[in-house]
């Protein structure tokens, strides 16, 4: 075989060896975008807005967004015949302070709020969809999670940020997150409905100022005694004062 006739068999391989070692350009990671809804088991109008924050969490359709979804559960409405076992009144301040930051005349269930910066009826997805894809259009510096441990009813993990040089100044949070669950209500509003969460927030501390993560932040919180610490998640968050905007957030993976 002549040397002529060699080359041309060898170029069509040579080709796709060439191919296959192009490298593959990744998509654009997604922005990660908080997504808080304030609810109640005893407000008849909060299921179909649970709804929504579970397939916002499940269905992911935003293409720009990471969305990550918080369930909090407000006090107010356990007088009215219902006690709800989610319920803290740290989440009611939590949801006051965003009542007078966002100039409001009322808290109201449900209200979702997103990236801390904007707020409306939590079962409005239309709303809900243009507000996160807004949302996801700033930038945010990535927050990297250590894998959380278990030990004596607590839960520690460790955040740091790849880069703090475009981290507005802000405070640290971070959140312990029950996946899901199920509630048979048995009075109220929503007597006899069969109730269904995600992402419930079960714990939320403060663990210091974002100027903090040139280095790494380790923190622990108190797991609930009545979920398993394999229905558990971490999340962590920078949000600006007020409360203001989230300026970055992460969660741990299961």
């Amino acid at each position: 075989m002549t040397l002529a006739r060699r080359a041309a068999l060898l170029l069509p391989i040579l080709g796709l060896l060439a191919f296959a070692a192009t490298p593959v350009v990744s998509q654009p990671s997604r922005t990660p975008v908080l997504v808080e809804l304030f609810t109640s088991e005893g407000c008849s109008s909060c299921p179909p807005a649970d709804a929504l924050l579970a397939r916002l969490q499940r269905d992911q359709p935003v293409p720009a967004a990471q969305i990550l979804v918080l369930e909090e559960h407000v006090d107010y409405w356990d007088s009215l015949g219902w006690h709800d076992r989610f319920s803290s009144y740290r989440l009611t301040e939590r949801q006051s302070a965003y009542v007078q930051h966002l100039h409001l005349d009322s808290p109201y269930t449900p209200q979702m709020v997103v990236d801390g910066a904007d707020q409306f009826t939590g079962n409005d997805s239309t709303r809900a969809l243009r507000s996160i894809a807004q949302a996801a259009r700033t930038a945010k510096p990535v927050l990297t999670l250590s894998k959380p441990t278990t030990n004596s009813g607590r839960i520690s993990a460790s955040v740091s940020a790849t880069s703090t040089t475009n981290l507005p100044k802000s405070d640290l949070y971070a959140a312990l997150v029950q996946t899901a669950a199920t509630t048979q209500v048995g009075r109220g509003e929503n007597g006899g409905r069969t109730l269904h969460h995600v992402s419930i927030l079960r714990a939320l501390q403060k663990i210091g100022p974002s100027t903090s993560l040139t280095s790494p932040i380790s923190f622990s919180l108190d797991a609930p005694k009545d979920v398993s610490p394999a229905d558990l998640r971490v999340m962590v968050f920078a949000q600006q004062p007020g409360p203001g905007a989230i300026v970055a957030a992460v969660l741990s993976q299961p």
